[in-house]
């Protein structure tokens, strides 16, 4: 198994991906702004992440942001590598735990691990299996889970 961190680079191929491999991201904080636009894209405005009077009478004490604010979020992070840049044909699986809540203010980070690899000739490359921890501020994994992509091959010279 390699232990080897993938330099981040534009667009490898499936062919150079190896089991082991590792990014980490950069952190992004999540804001007020990100919550607030979140809930009406989604059009999810429950309470507990839109209203701080009520949030304030949770088992959080104070409001959450949206699980799936923060996995859209570590999906932008990790394009922002630019890894996957012109060599995926397709994110094609997601299996995904929500662990600890994000709060307004927390700093989040992604941390990706090739898993596993599939060759998949036909469809013009293979599927590489991530396992994908977003982790906040203190290090603690915030959600985790699998993330299946289909990269192209390397072309044939």
């Amino acid at each position: 198994m390699s232990e080897r961190e993938i330099t981040p680079a534009r667009g490898l191929y499936f062919e150079e991906f190896e089991i082991g491999d590792e990014v980490v991201t950069q952190g992004r904080t999540i804001t007020e702004a990100d919550v607030v636009a979140f809930a009406a894209l989604s059009g999810d405005w429950t309470s507990l992440h839109v209203d701080a009077e009520y949030a304030k009478e949770t088992m959080f004490g104070q409001r959450v942001a949206h699980g799936l604010l923060i996995l859209a979020v570590a999906s932008g992070l990790a394009a922002r590598l630019g890894f996957m840049e012109d060599t995926v044909i397709a994110f094609r699986e997601l299996t995904w735990k929500f662990s600890r809540p994000v709060m307004i203010g927390d700093t989040v980070r992604v941390r990706a691990v090739v898993h596993q690899r599939k060759a998949m000739p036909r469809l013009g490359g293979g599927a590489v299996v991530f396992n994908v921890s977003v982790l906040n501020q203190r290090d603690e994994v915030v959600e985790h889970g699998l993330w299946t992509v289909l990269f192209k091959s390397r072309p044939q010279e």
